[in-house]
């Protein structure tokens, strides 16, 4: 279950940075930054988005702003399979998983 956010990725100017416009809303009128190196706490959406970027590799830095999520990649990284991720950030049973059922 869970419901699929809508992506759209976009190139920059900036070789090596990629931003993604999603068709909801990750920080409100906030922005949030993430470096490579600096350790993710918390589990708010933003949070979440960048841990799974930087557990995902060749991310440098994300930064997030309502509903843009601007990735930093490390030299020589491609984008592939970010704008999969976001996708499925609220998507909860996957094919082939059990779903946990509380007694």
């Amino acid at each position: 279950m869970g419901q699929p956010v809508a992506v759209t990725e976009r190139p920059t100017g900036t070789p090596g940075v990629v931003r993604f416009d999603l068709n909801r809303s990750l920080t409100g009128m906030g922005h949030e930054r993430y470096h490579s190196g600096v350790e993710v706490t918390g589990d708010r959406p933003p949070d979440v988005v960048a841990r799974r970027l930087f557990e995902r590799g060749g991310v440098r830095e994300v930064h997030i702003f309502s509903n843009t999520v601007t990735v930093t990649l490390d030299e020589g990284a491609a984008a592939d399979g970010i704008r999969e991720m976001l996708e499925n950030l609220y998507v909860h049973y996957l094919p082939g998983v059990q779903p946990s059922i509380p007694a």
